[in-house]
Order: structure tokens, then sequence, then C-alpha cells
């Protein structure tokens, strides 16, 4: 019979995803049937799935832990933020609508079929069902209509464990006081805690730990004390992108645009030894020893344009390529290294144009029909074949496209400037691929250490797994499971 818990948060960012990751693989190596779910993400770092459809990175890698293919059921509802107020909303799998955060607060309710519709065909498919909530159901302003933490539990009748962040400070004020503002129904189904991201003996945490347990009234699942190597691992959250930077070697920055998106590019570059990363954030300008520049993704590219000449960074990159430097723009980036970007039916935003950084000689139109595709790739430059995906808006034409970046299916895809220093692509993941990274670094004068990525991030999700069981009580928390 298949069963199924929930780990919900009393905030964002205290680790749910990597907690659910870890559960995954630790339930798998028991030789269960396992798939991850979260009702509802927020994130512009999105996945292709085998479906045709996209979910959130946090689910591609828990599915990973799970050994199983990426499926739309996995993450039913993703809010890719556009602006401040609005954000595209995406259900199953493909674009609903874009909605301000007033209107989808009415949109809402109406959701939630379609999470029970995912949640049950992948329950009635597995033998267990691990499910991630969504920012921390203590926001209780927001409980009319929930569909992402105790407003799904209820609807779904899974149980829940409370995770608490130690890292942040104020653990047991999070947990009790996440318990004194919920209402009694919803404090009935949470069925334990537990404590993440501990520095240090977690027993010294001991009389903490039996407080939290004394006023709530809730059992523990244990201290999880931090995890060292979470860096290995994709990040879904661009603030978790960890600088790698080393004396020597190949400096490539990252400009850290407003609206990133799918930057999971970056993750297997920050593990390459020969390889200084570092992601330039608001404020701060490019340093002049720099010798590759990564325009990433955006979910606006018009809008990141605007940011990035706010930060004078379009000054910069001009210097950066007069002094013989490379710049590479992948899928949002490349459209932003062309002449213009034109959005005449205002699908990202309010209508008109922008005019690029002028590096290529491209211009791009927005069109309202996004390319969602998993895609086989042969690089140009180098004749090495990579797997890779698209997910995008726009169509970009131009000179410069007469020179590939790489051949998919027989048709040339993206461009590269006649000194060979500026090119563009809207192939995503393409540096997972360990021939390709290694030639593409090559060529560029880095030395290539020989780094294994995927296999690197099975080894990680183990090390996770091997981590969880250890210090947490994983037999209790899935005997929780119904």
């Amino acid at each position: 019979m298949s069963r199924a818990v929930m780990i919900q948060g009393t905030g964002s960012n205290v680790g749910k995803s990597m907690l659910v990751a870890g559960l995954c693989r630790a339930a798998v190596r028991r030789g269960l049937s396992v798939s991850p779910f979260k009702p509802q993400n927020m994130s512009n770092n999105a996945a292709v799935t085998s479906d045709g459809g996209e979910i959130g990175r946090a689910q591609a890698l828990q599915a990973l832990a799970c050994g199983k293919p990426l499926t739309v059921d996995m993450n039913p509802v993703l809010l890719k933020p556009e602006t401040d107020v609005g954000a595209q909303v995406v259900v199953q799998g493909k674009r609903l609508t874009t909605a301000k955060a007033r209107d989808y607060a009415k949109l809402k309710p109406t959701l939630m079929g379609a999470v029970l519709e995912s949640f049950n065909r992948l329950k009635s498919q597995n033998d267990l069902v691990i499910v991630e909530g969504a920012g921390s159901p203590a926001e209780v302003n927001l409980r009319k209509g929930d569909i992402a933490n105790m407003g799904f539990a209820q609807a779904a009748d899974v149980p829940v464990i409370l995770a608490g962040d130690i890292d942040r400070g104020g653990v047991i004020a999070q947990i009790v006081g996440t318990q004194a503002v919920m209402d009694a129904d919803d404090t009935a189904r949470v069925a334990g805690f537990l404590v993440n991201k501990f520095r240090g003996d977690p027993s010294l945490f001991d009389d903490g730990y039996a407080m939290i347990a004394e006023q709530t009234g809730w059992p523990g699942f244990g201290v999880l004390p931090y995890f060292a190597d979470a860096w290995k691992l994709p990040a879904e959250d661009a603030l978790d992108i960890a600088n790698a930077e080393r004396d020597g070697g190949l400096k490539v920055v990252c400009l850290g645009l407003s609206r990133i998106a799918n930057f999971d590019d970056l993750d297997p570059l920050a593990q390459e030894p020969g390889v200084s990363l570092t992601m330039l954030r608001a404020g701060q300008a490019l340093p002049g020893d720099t010798d590759v520049v990564i325009i990433p993704g955006s979910k606006s590219t018009r809008g990141d344009l605007a940011f990035l000449r706010q930060q004078g960074w379009d000054v910069d990159l001009a210097a950066h390529v007069r002094r013989g430097g490379h710049v590479l723009g992948i899928c949002g980036g490349y459209q932003m290294l062309g002449q213009v970007v034109r959005d005449p039916e205002g699908i990202e935003g309010p209508a008109g144009e922008t005019a690029g950084l002028g590096l290529l000689d491209v211009a791009t139109v927005m069109t309202p029909n996004k390319q969602l595709s998993e895609v086989m790739a042969t690089h140009v430059g180098s004749g090495q074949e990579f797997r890779g995906y698209e997910i995008h808006i726009g169509k970009t034409e131009g000179e410069d496209r007469s020179r590939p970046f790489a051949r998919v299916d027989g048709r040339e895809e993206g461009a590269v400037s006649a000194d060979g220093r500026v090119a563009g692509s809207y192939l995503h993941g393409m540096f997972r691929e360990d021939g390709f990274r290694a030639a593409w670094l090559g060529g560029l004068g880095a030395s290539v250490g020989g780094v294994g990525y995927d296999a690197t991030v099975q080894t990680v999700l183990d090390a996770l797994a091997d981590h969880v069981e250890q210090h947490l009580d994983v037999a209790g928390l899935l005997a929780v499971a119904r």
C-alpha cells in the first residue's frame, strides 16, 4: 500500500529540498519505489521533463535521488517570477497564465484539483511519496486557499514533519512559534519535528531539543548537522550558488542578473579545479583579470538588460572584449548579446523593444510559444557532443548565425562572432557533459582536472543519505508515512 509523508519548514531556505533528496535516496536504498512531490514551487530554475513540460530544479535533483525520470506530476504548480509583483503560472508543466500576487491568491484554490491529481497519480505508481512544502505553515495569513503546505496536507491526508533551521538562529522559537500560530486541526497533523543545519557537536543542543519536545508535545526525529558537500549538488536558488574562487586557473565570472534563470549551467564549472568561478553581485564591477564572462538565462530579458546597465556591466563587458576576453551568453544571455530584443506582444512585460549589448550581430523577437525539449547537440568548435535542453521563448536571427555554436538534429543553433570571442546559445546543461566541458575549458587555456560531474552528484547523494541515516531517526520518520 502506497504511503506519503511531508516535510514542511519553519521558513524558506531551511533546507527542505536537501532533506527530501537525502530521505529519497535513503528510502530507495531500503528497496522502496519512491517519488518526490512538491505541490507548488516558486523558482526560475526549471528542468525539462521527459513528458515535455517543466518543473522546479529541486524536484529534478530529488527525482535523480530516486532514480526516476522527471515528470510534470512531481511539481504540478510552478511559479516563475517575471517582476517583483507578478509571475508566470505553470500548471502540470505548461504555462497557464501570468498573474500578479493578488490575482494568484484568487486563482490558487482552483489549482488544488490539478495538485491532487498529480499527487494521486504518483502515489499509485510508487511505494512512497516524499512531499516538500513551500515557505512555512506559519504564514497563516496565506492559509485560506493554501495548496503548498497545510492546505495540501489536509486535502491529501498526509502527515507532516516540521523542520527548523538552527543555522539562522532562534530555532526553538521557530518551531514552538509555528505551533502557536497554527489552528488546532493543522497542529494535529504535525507528527514531529527535526532540527537542520547544526554546526559543531549536536549534543550541545540536547537541552534545546528537549525543550522543543516539551513545549510542543511533538516527538523529535533528530538534529542533522550541516552537510558540508551540499554545494556540490545543483542549487535551486541563485543565492545558494557558492563562489568557487581559486588562485590561478581560468577566471570565469557569471553576471548575477536580477531574474536569473536556469543557472544550473554553473554547477559543473564550480567543481573544476582549474577554474575560479565568481557570481558577480549587484554593485560589483567586473574584475579586470576576468578570462570569460557568462551571461546566464533570465526570466525577463529586457528587464535584466536594464538591470545589467544599471550596474555598469555593459561598459565593463565592452572593455573586457576590447582586452581580448571571451563572453558566452546562454538563453536570455544570448538574446542580450544581440543588437535588439523586441517584444511586440508584451509577453515578458510591457510591449516594446530594448537595445542589446551589440556584441553579436543578431536580433531577437519574443514569441508566445515556449520551446521545451531535451536535445543532443554537437559543438561546432570542438566537435564534442553533449546533452542539453531548451527552455525559452523568442526567435533569434542575424548574420552571426552563419557561425553556429552547435548543431542539433541537423539544424544550426546559436551564434559566434567573427573573431570567435563572443558566443551565444539557447542550450542549457551543456557543461554537465564531461567531454564537452573539458574541450571548452581546454580551448580557453584551462587546466582540466577530469572531474566526472554526474558521477560526483551521485556520490554526494549517497553521502547525503548516509548523513541523514546517521543523525536522524529515518526508520521512525518513514513509519509516520501513511
